[in-house]
């Protein structure tokens, strides 16, 4: 059951309509087990949520680094909504302990699910945005990805280790790097994945990451790590 006095506390904001709050976190596994019930998914506020932070993010990217190209941009804000980072961020609130959840969802490990818990943020955001405007939901949603936006502003970048890598092959003109999953452990929960990337035939190194995005990037920065003392 949501504890939305918990939750709100979490966000930093109290939501003038409790009820738009409720609805963000209520999974359509929790509707398609109760046909006869008046709720409704959270579906149209993830919807929703993804195009205002989408805004923010532009908005937050163009004023704070006026030098980034365009590409920069669109990369950078891509790594800030795509679902891992979501995802983490949902988990830091303890977003996953007030998701409405049908039995067999919550059997699932439901709570736990990457998925499940980058859709209830996009959700809670998408709330904030209709009850407070977007103003009030920017200072939201900065204040819950501090950490994330630090990650840009201490590294520089997000690094896209594999387009350097492809770009590295690509003048000696040889082959572009493949990538093949080749290990998946864990529980649904908590997946771990295993990258290998290839030249041909040859394996230039490997990756672990809690996606399969994420495995293929360690593998291109651990191949880069080993092959820049030879390519400069």
């Amino acid at each position: 059951m949501a504890d939305l006095a918990t939750l709100g506390e979490k966000l930093g904001i109290c939501l003038n309509e409790p009820s738009l709050l409720e609805q963000a976190l209520v999974h359509s596994s929790s509707v398609n087990e109760k046909p006869g019930s008046a709720s409704v998914s959270n579906e149209r506020l993830e919807f929703l949520g993804d195009a205002v932070l989408g805004t923010v993010f532009a908005e937050k990217l163009y004023q704070d680094f006026p030098k980034m190209s365009e590409g920069e941009m669109s990369k950078f804000r891509s790594y800030l909504v795509c679902r891992d980072t979501l995802s983490s961020v949902a988990s830091a609130i303890g977003l996953g302990e007030h998701l409405y959840l049908g039995k067999g969802e919550e059997a699932n490990s439901g709570r736990h699910k990457p998925a499940n818990l980058a859709g209830a943020l996009e959700a809670v955001i998408a709330a904030v945005f209709l009850d407070q405007g977007l103003a009030a939901t920017s200072d939201v949603t900065l204040r819950l990805f501090k950490r994330e936006l630090q990650r840009l502003v201490s590294q520089g970048a997000v690094v896209d280790y594999k387009s350097q890598l492809q770009q590295l092959f690509q003048a000696r003109q040889q082959e572009t790097p493949l990538y093949h999953i080749i290990e998946t452990t864990g529980p649904d929960h908590d997946r771990r994945f295993t990258a290998e990337v290839r030249i041909g035939d040859t394996v230039l190194d490997r990756g672990s990451g809690k996606s399969k995005k994420l495995a293929e990037t360690e593998a291109a920065r651990q191949a880069l790590e080993k092959l820049k003392t030879d390519f400069t």
